[in-house]
C-alpha cells in the first residue's frame, strides 16, 4: 500500500511538472517579449494555474492557451481569493526595509508603523496624507517614488530641501511647490526597491506584519488595518 501511494504521489508531482513545462513552453512562444514567468501553482478551482508575471497574479489552464487577467472570488464567502493570495506571495519583511530612504515621521507614542510608497503628482496619494493626519499614534516611513512623468524633478526637490518632511506635506496638503534644488537624491534607489517589491502603483502600504495594500484606505480603515498588523 505504501508503494503504491508513493507511486501515485510520485505521478501527481509528475503531472504537475508537465503541466508547468506546458504553460512555460507556450507562454515562451506566443509571447517571447512577455517578462518571466516569475512563479507557477496549481489552484484547487477547476484546474487553473495561478502565474505570477511582473509581479501580478494571472491565470492560465494546463496547456496555457488561454490567459486570465482578473479576480477569483469564492461565490459562498464572497472572498477574494486572489487578493488573499496576493497578500501571502508578496508579503514583506518590515524590518528589513531600508528605512534610510524613506522620510520617517513619529505620530503619538509612534508604536504602530506604516511604510508606503508616494507619488507627488498622485492624486489618490494627496488624499491618503490628508486621512493619514487622521491617525495617531503611528510611526510613518514615506518612500518617495516618482512614477509619474515630472515627478523625479519633483521627488529631487524634496529630497534636497531644508525640510524635506515639511516640504512633503506643504505640496500634498497645500499644493505649494517645493522650491527648485539640487543634492544627490535617494530616488532610483527606491525605484529599484519598489521594483523588487513588486510595487506596481501609488500609493502602496506596507504595515508591520508585512502586508501590502495597494491603493488609496481611509482613516477608519488605516485604524483597523494598523492594529491588526500590531497584534503579535
Amino acid at each position: 500500500m505504501k508503494k503504491i501511494f508513493a507511486l501515485l504521489l510520485c505521478a501527481i508531482a509528475t503531472l504537475a511538472h508537465a503541466g508547468e513545462a506546458e504553460i512555460r513552453a507556450s507562454f515562451g512562444s506566443k509571447f517571447p517579449t512577455m517578462e518571466k514567468i516569475e512563479h507557477i501553482v496549481k489552484t484547487p478551482y477547476s484546474g487553473l494555474y495561478e502565474i505570477v508575471i511582473g509581479g501580478q497574479i494571472m491565470y492560465t489552464d494546463e496547456l496555457g492557451t488561454y490567459l486570465f487577467d482578473g479576480s477569483v472570488i469564492d461565490m459562498a464567502t464572497r472572498t477574494n481569493l486572489t487578493e488573499k493570495r496576493s497578500q501571502e506571495l508578496f508579503a514583506i519583511d518590515f524590518d528589513k526595509l531600508p528605512f534610510d530612504l524613506a522620510m520617517k515621521r513619529v505620530k503619538g507614542n509612534g508604536k504602530r508603523k506604516l511604510a508606503y510608497f508616494s507619488d507627488p503628482n498622485c492624486g489618490y496619494c494627496k488624499k491618503l496624507e490628508k486621512e493619514l493626519a487622521k491617525v495617531s499614534d503611528v510611526t510613518l516611513y514615506v518612500f518617495l517614488y516618482p512614477i509619474f512623468q515630472g515627478s523625479d524633478v519633483m521627488v529631487r526637490n524634496i529630497h534636497c530641501a531644508k525640510d524635506p518632511l515639511k516640504t512633503w506635506d506643504a505640496w500634498m496638503l497645500n499644493s505649494v511647490t517645493p522650491p527648485a534644488a539640487t543634492c544627490k537624491s535617494s530616488a532610483e534607489k527606491v525605484l529599484a526597491l519598489g521594483k523588487r517589491l513588486h510595487v506596481n502603483g501609488t500609493p502602496n502600504l506596507i504595515f508591520a506584519n508585512g502586508i501590502q495594500s495597494p491603493g488609496y484606505l481611509p482613516a477608519d480603515e488605516l485604524q483597523k488595518s494598523l492594529d491588526a498588523a500590531s497584534i503579535k
